[in-house]
């Protein structure tokens, strides 16, 4: 196994991002997007939001704008040459908004094999809160990898 199990239950460091509009109205552009409340601050809040209503999908790209920084690949054993997208799941406890103030903590849920060894799977949920600690989403990320120096 290349993955290292050690990381199990490991926490990474909270981090903090705000939400801004231009990266949601170019996540909107990416996703084909054309619902107003979704880049327009007028029509969000004549639709009764307080600001621009982020997409539901776009929690899952938090953790790419805000990294954590441990555990590590390296303390993870991730060779990224060998990494394939597998799974995300998104839980949705409230909306999130512009200008939005979030921390994010991802912990390493588990790790586990298939085909004797020749994949290896790394599941991490990344748990996006508000200022006053309130869960607002779950992001359940899974990978695979190749290990290469399996029997499959």
């Amino acid at each position: 196994m290349l993955l290292n199990p050690d990381c199990i239950g490991q926490r990474s460091e909270p981090r903090s991002i705000v939400i801004e509009a231009g990266q949601l109205k170019l996540f909107a552009k990416a996703i084909g997007e054309t619902n107003p409340i979704y880049f327009d601050e007028a029509a969000a809040k004549a639709a009764g939001h307080k600001n621009i209503l982020v997409p539901p999908t776009f929690g899952s790209c938090l953790k790419f704008l805000a990294p954590a920084q441990s555990p590590s690949a390296d303390e993870l054993g991730l060779d990224y040459k060998a990494l394939l997208h597998a799974e995300e799941t998104i839980e949705y406890h409230a909306p999130l908004y512009v200008g939005d103030r979030v921390t994010l903590v991802t912990e390493v849920d588990s790790i586990y094999t298939k085909k004797d060894g020749a994949l290896e799977f790394l599941v991490r949920t990344t748990h996006i809160t508000d200022e006053a600690g309130n869960l607002l989403q779950s992001v359940t990320n899974t990978v695979v990898m190749k290990n290469a120096g399996a029997a499959a």
